[in-house]
């Protein structure tokens, strides 16, 4: 009997298990007794060839490095698209002064400040210890990463006894059986009559296979039940398997020990007091309620359930598979979206899967036909409240800090109902989108794990599993971890074995979930090779690009990280890869809000971004257009707020990006100004006009289409509450206004197909009602786009200037007549929305400030009697 986390350094390791001490032939008993453990070897049933494996290669021959790509000199660096942990700009400081409790806290999640961002390019790496000098020594590290684990698993799941095996018998024991077992597939599979268990370690000098078994008490009090593999006999190359028979189709949790060389200088993490959790775990189980501290702190676990039927698509359901060209798509947290009390739904089904199936209405009305969520992949929510620290008092919401690419997010499941009914409950929210002719695209962050640095790592899978497989090292520097993620590590994806875990996750998803796309948090870290230098031609980005299960899924870029590597509009692509548009971001926000000299650019980006994606054979729907996502302000925000609030997120402010290109509308924050409220409304409306008529593929925030408000915090990614959370109540108060009108813009475009084009506009497309680009202090552009197939051409004009300016609209096609579409005035409630209402052209004479018109050519019909 032990606990699970030894409390000493590197010699408290447990001892090497006792040879002489070996179970029955062919059969394990666990009893309750608890003498020294031995190891359950015994003679195998059978035993398949050893040889060469995909798993046991060389290293692999990685293209030659390209030299860090050029940054583009960029005042923001796309800070507003990332949010990552800041390399502090006092971060030398920190290293030379003696350690304080700061220095230990887990890594800041997503947020980093511009000047964090040009400090990750200038040190090339973004890395830094906490700790005397920013690095510890060896028995230092080994102290703090237990004494790290030890906070983290303290309570019952730290108390919990290993049972032994090979021992007497009692009433409780349940035999099981076992043998070699095979390499693939990788996790748990049913084989010959039992289940067979592989995971990959290349440096591994010992694996044990720990089991909790349902048979003996409730998942938090049962045995822990553990089987060491034979190095000899249980291991094929690089893989290490065993297969068990007797244990039960479900409701088993498993885990490993993992033990081997213990040179921190080589790169190794080994500690085989954790449990770690499988790679490859389909389902993992661990606290049952989202962000419910009262639990006790969670042992994450694999689980498994081969008794449930295969879940039923139905015989008339069908994938909608959407053009790319017609997407309009709602970036969306599956739990903000229902878990406020105004979303009228039970607190049982509140925040879940189910709970977003009782809002597709919503998402019909509005008009979106995907739904890009936030990750969905196990996360530890709780992950800030491992011991004390100034962000103890948030919950993580968003969910960027991956703990197994395979599982869905088990506490995103109807009252508490675990990892099988998550499971099943994703699929039925797949299904019902799916029927309601919406696609899913789901947000995944294959850039870093959940397990932090070397400063205070939290160790759960991979670090234990290989270390140096897994992350990316400097090795020429004590091999800390490289953190181009900004979270403390970087996922060494382009390793062949980590290059296959993250294929073998994304063909798990499409075949077993049927998810439509995915988009990928900080991907120029996936062109990265393992000491962090650019790849000119990355394998993963490549074969995710070629692979068949994957090539009917969008597949969507964030095309920088925090290392400095830019690759907006230079993204390797093969002509299948969309990307993110940073600048399109910043160039509308700017050109909005009436910054001078930037009319050109504006028409650059709303005529779909030529001068970035016009390539090869790359489309204007490569780029996604968006204004406002997840990390950033709201759009109410964007047009309330000159500068961040985030004293609430524990930082002093230090999180969050600093150079949001917004203006509060002449107040800071809420106001009761009636004027001042007017024009932000008008601002609004403007972005989502821009938005709509541009060529590209438009993305727009869950809550914008209602005007929701974080009251100026830009990084609310710990904040389980009515800052990030849906208000319904408000939704249904500006029904009429806000949201009809954003509502009949998106519906708009997708009438409208001049405005979706899949090659770029051409100068027959567009006319430019302009004759001077280059003067700097105009913001007013006007511009007509043609239909040469029904003659619908569409006239629009934009006022970004702080006084009125004449607009002329030009003289209709023959036989056509101009309609309004949208005329933006001072007074919301005399706003037009799509009137179709014809009109003289000479009508309109002058224009608001900070407004557009925008009109479309119609038939005009005579009537005789």
């Amino acid at each position: 009997m032990r606990n699970h986390v030894s409390p000493g350094g590197p010699d408290s390791l447990r001892s090497p298990p006792d040879p002489s001490a070996r179970a029955p032939q062919g059969e394990i008993t666990a009893s309750v007794s608890s003498p020294p453990l031995p190891t359950p070897t015994g003679l195998l049933e059978s035993r398949e060839p050893r040889g060469s494996h995909p798993y046991n290669c060389p290293p692999f021959p990685y293209p030659r490095s390209l030299p860090l790509l050029p940054q583009i000199p960029r005042a923001w660096m796309d800070s507003v698209g990332t949010n990552r942990s800041p390399l502090r700009s006092t971060a030398a400081a920190a290293a030379a002064a003696p350690a304080t409790r700061s220095s230990a806290l887990p890594r800041p999640h997503r947020h980093p400040a511009l000047g964090n961002r040009l400090a990750a390019t200038k040190l090339g790496i973004a890395a830094w210890c906490g700790g005397a000098g920013g690095y510890f020594g060896k028995v230092q590290r080994f102290d703090a990463a237990r004494n790290t684990m030890a906070r983290a698993q303290s309570g019952k799941a730290a108390r919990s006894v290993i049972r032994e095996m090979g021992h007497t018998a009692s009433d409780s024991e349940m035999p099981l059986k076992y043998s070699w077992g095979k390499a693939f597939p990788l996790g748990v599979s049913q084989a010959d009559g039992g289940l067979n268990f592989a995971i990959f370690s290349q440096d591994a000098s010992s694996v044990t296979l720990c089991l909790k078994l349902p048979e003996r008490g409730t998942q938090n009090d049962a045995e822990i039940v553990e089987f060491a593999l034979d190095r000899q006999k249980n291991k094929t190359g690089d893989i290490w398997h065993v297969s068990v028979e007797g244990l039960p189709a479900s409701g088993v949790l498993y885990g490993y020990r993992i033990n081997g060389p213990q040179g921190w200088q080589q790169g190794h993490r080994f500690d085989d007091s954790v449990i770690l959790l499988d790679p490859y775990a389909k389902l993992v189980s661990g606290r049952k309620y989202f962000g419910v501290d009262k639990e006790e702190p969670s042992q994450f676990f694999g689980t498994y359930d081969f008794d449930s039927s295969p879940f039923d698509w139905g015989d008339d359901y069908r994938l909608p598979n959407l053009p790319e060209s017609d997407l309009v798509i709602y970036e969306m947290n599956v739990r903000a979206f229902t878990a406020d009390e105004s979303s009228g739904l039970v607190p049982a089904v509140r925040g879940s899967y189910l709970g977003l199936i009782d809002k597709i209405p919503h998402l019909l009305e509005l008009g979106v036909n995907a739904v890009e969520l936030l990750p969905v992949f196990e996360f530890d929510e709780l992950e800030f409240k491992r011991f004390p620290n100034p962000r103890d008092h948030m919950v993580n919401t968003w969910g960027y800090s991956t703990i197994n690419f395979f599982a869905p997010m088990s506490r995103y499941a109807s009252a508490g109902g675990g990892p099988v009914a998550a499971s099943k409950e994703l699929k039925q929210m797949v299904k019902a989108l799916h029927n309601a002719g919406i696609e899913v695209i789901l947000d995944v962050v294959y850039n870093h794990t959940n397990e932090a640095d070397d400063a205070n790592p939290y160790m759960t899978s991979f670090r234990g599993i290989d270390n140096k497989v897994y992350y990316m090292l400097d090795l020429n520097n004590n091999p800390q971890l490289l953190n181009f993620s900004g979270c403390g590590n970087t996922l060494n994806c382009n390793h062949p074995v980590v290059k296959e875990l993250v294929l073998d996750s994304l063909r798990h998803w499409v075949k077993e979930y049927h998810i439509d796309g995915f988009r990928f948090d900080l991907a120029s870290v996936l062109c990265r090779g393992p000491d962090g230098s650019p790849l000119d031609a990355p394998p993963l980005i490549k074969e995710i690009a070629k692979d068949s299960v994957l090539s009917r899924c969008k597949i969507i870029a964030e095309p920088w990280d925090c290392g400095g590597l830019y690759l907006v509009g230079r993204f390797p692509n093969w002509d299948r890869w969309a990307e993110w548009n940073g600048q399109y971001r910043d160039d509308i926000r700017r050109f909005i809000k009436g910054d001078p000299g930037l009319k050109g650019v504006f028409a650059t980006r709303v005529s779909g971004s030529a001068d970035l994606y016009q390539v090869n054979n790359r489309k204007p729907y490569h780029s996604v257009n968006f204004i406002i996502a997840h990390d950033g302000f709201t759009l109410c925000d964007l047009v309330s707020y000159n500068s961040k609030h985030n004293d609430v997120n524990g930082e002093c402010g230090r999180d969050g990006c600093n150079d949001n290109y917004s203006w509060n509308c002449g107040v800071e924050g809420e106001t009761n100004d009636l004027i001042v409220r007017r024009l932000r409304s008008r601002q609004m409306k403007n972005f989502h006009v821009a938005l709509m008529i541009s060529q590209g593929t438009p993305m727009m925030l869950m809550g914008d289409e209602y005007g929701h408000t974080r009251y100026g915090n830009n990084n609310s990614y710990g904040h389980d509450t009515h800052i990030n959370n849906f208000q319904w109540g408000q939704l249904e108060e500006r029904k009429d206004g806000h949201f009809r009108f954003f509502s009949e813009m998106i519906k708009f475009r997708h009438s409208h197909p001049i405005l979706k084009r899949d090659r770029f506009l051409s100068k027959n497309d567009v006319t430019w009602h302009e004759d001077c680009w280059e003067n700097q202090e105009s913001k007013f552009l006007a511009f007509t786009i043609h239909d040469h197939n029904s003659g619908g051409d569409i006239y629009l004009a934009f006022n970004a200037h702080e006084y009125f300016v004449d607009a002329v609209i030009p003289s209709p096609p023959h036989h056509k007549s101009w309609s309004r579409v949208v005329w933006i005035l001072s007074d919301p409630a005399k706003m037009f929305i799509l009137s179709n209402l014809l009109f003289d052209p000479m009508m309109l004479k002058l224009l608001l400030p900070y407004s557009i018109v925008y009109c479309k050519c119609s038939v005009v019909f005579t009537w005789s009697g």
